[in-house]
């Protein structure tokens, strides 16, 4: 039986994510919390919505470019970023590298339009190599726009010029608001089913809201699996849909999309310009999927750069140095309680023995009181001196002397008139 380590395990998880292609480079949306920037210049913080939450760190270094507001906690964002783990304690989290602001309507949808984008892309619906080929010379269009459009009219001037000859399909489509997507789809079914040559979706200009329906993903997939070869021609030129990346051919207008859908019989000139049109877009879109294909590989390089290491031992040395502040800090408060503890015990030994000292004075003074001749005086006992020496003995007095009493109040002289022994 094979067994493993905790950190090949770790380091093997670390590499699947890592070498993710769809993991490398995402976009995220969600609301910020537990946001904190360090003192190094990283920002901390999580990413949540109603299912979850997963942590996030934006370095130092992505910020420049990749963040343009304050970051706060509550606010509803789009995050460009990729899933990596921190080995040391295993945490699954994301690396930021771009973070814009989803709060309101037209954000929303950028970011959606965003996600699907990344999604069928990594499905495959955008390769070019699977794209069908416009037939050069199309004997029926099928058209799935509004019947009372500017577009439908440009498509039929467009192909009277061409033309005169062909055959144009109309299925009449909402193309803006509730069930626009569903009557979009049901149009490119029910085209594809009549043999037809080409079929043109599209319309006019509009905002990304005006032009939703063609960034929903049941129009892509009705795209993609559609037999018969489709132009997308939606609102203007600088206008971009899902829809224009999973057709057969994009078209920058609807009267662009017309003029590759039918072929100029009228002159070789004109005809020329048109193979000249398309084969101009034929390098555009490879450079599009060329452009793509590179950014996964940076992102594969970026995965392998020394930057990203060095960022981790940062990260890395920023926890053992909280850890180690951490650490002195609680020793200094137990020194400092152990200091308080022995200031407390050594005030009481003191007093302890003040005490015990006083009362062994107070003693000592009592019994040497008591040892005092005078402390004897008060209980009726004389001090009796001559010329101020004691009297010891009655042979020390003689008649005549004058002696003198001290007693505890005050002193007697008194004349001798008799002296007797016992």
């Amino acid at each position: 039986m094979k067994t493993y380590t905790v950190g090949q395990v770790i380091k093997h998880t670390k590499n699947l994510l890592e070498n993710d292609i769809f993991l490398g480079s995402m976009y995220v949306t969600g609301e910020i919390s537990n946001c904190k920037y360090h003192s190094m210049g990283h920002i901390y913080f999580s990413l949540k919505d109603e299912t979850g939450s997963m942590p996030a760190v934006m370095f130092k270094g992505s910020r420049p470019r990749g963040l343009q507001f304050q970051l706060q906690d509550g606010q509803a964002v789009v995050m460009k970023c990729s899933i990596g783990m921190y080995e040391k304690t295993s945490a699954v989290q994301l690396y930021a590298t771009e973070i814009i602001l989803a709060e309101d309507k037209e954000g929303k949808l950028n970011a959606e339009f965003l996600k699907l984008k990344e999604k069928l892309y990594n499905e495959g619906l955008f390769e070019f190599d699977i794209k069908k080929p416009i037939p050069k010379y199309a004997k029926s269009v099928g058209i799935v726009t509004a019947p009372t459009g500017a577009a439908i009219q440009d498509i039929i001037n467009v192909a009277k010029r061409r033309n005169p000859y062909v055959q144009l399909v109309l299925y009449p489509a909402k193309v803006q608001g509730e069930g626009a997507a569903e009557t979009i789809v049901k149009g490119i079914k029910i085209l594809d089913k009549m043999g037809l040559d080409t079929i043109i979706i599209g319309r006019g200009g509009g905002s990304i809201e005006d032009l939703w329906a063609f960034n929903e993903e049941i129009v892509a997939r009705a795209i993609f699996e559609a037999k018969t070869p489709i132009i997308s021609g939606t609102g203007h030129e600088i206008d971009n849909t899902i829809a224009d990346y999973v057709a057969d051919l994009r078209a920058p207008t609807p009267s662009a999309a017309a003029e590759l859908a039918i072929a100029d019989v009228m002159t070789t000139i004109r005809q020329l310009k048109t193979l000249r049109s398309r084969l101009d877009n034929d390098i555009s879109n490879r450079i599009n999927i060329a452009g793509t294909r590179l950014q996964v590989l940076r992102a594969k390089l970026d995965k392998k750069n020394p930057e990203r290491t060095l960022i981790e031992k940062q990260q890395r040395l920023v926890d053992y140095r909280d850890t180690m502040t951490s650490l002195i800090m609680r020793r200094l408060e137990t020194a400092t309680q152990k200091a308080e503890t022995l200031k407390s015990n050594l005030n009481l030994t003191a007093k302890n023995k003040y005490r015990d000292t006083v009362h062994r004075f107070e003693i000592d003074v009592a019994r040497l009181h008591a040892l005092s001749p005078t402390a004897k005086l008060i209980n009726g006992f004389g001090y009796i001196s001559k010329d101020k020496e004691p009297i010891k003995s009655a042979k020390d007095a003689a008649v005549g002397d004058t002696l003198s009493i001290t007693l505890s109040d005050g002193t007697i002289s008194a004349n001798v008139t008799g002296v007797s022994d016992n």
